[in-house]
């Protein structure tokens, strides 16, 4: 989808800068990938109390789970 923004140019630049990204694309997108991350985050927190952990805390420790991205798009 093509859109044309406003963006602060200061903004930009320190998130250019930060991030080592080389394209203001790329880095809008980073930043709107970053941002529903988060908010998935977010939404898991109205589970706290109410779920039921199953699971094996070695192979968790080896690596052998679900990540916890694949979780939160599994849940919600």
């Amino acid at each position: 989808m093509q859109t044309n923004i406003v963006i602060d140019d200061q903004l930009m630049k320190d998130a250019l800068k930060v991030t080592g990204l080389k394209t203001k694309k790329e880095t809008v997108e980073l930043g709107l990938k970053t941002l529903i991350k988060l908010k998935k985050q977010e939404g898991i927190k109205k589970f706290r109390g109410r779920l039921k952990w199953e699971g094996n805390l070695d192979d968790m420790r080896n690596n052998q789970y679900i990540s916890g991205y694949e979780c939160l798009d599994r849940i919600l």
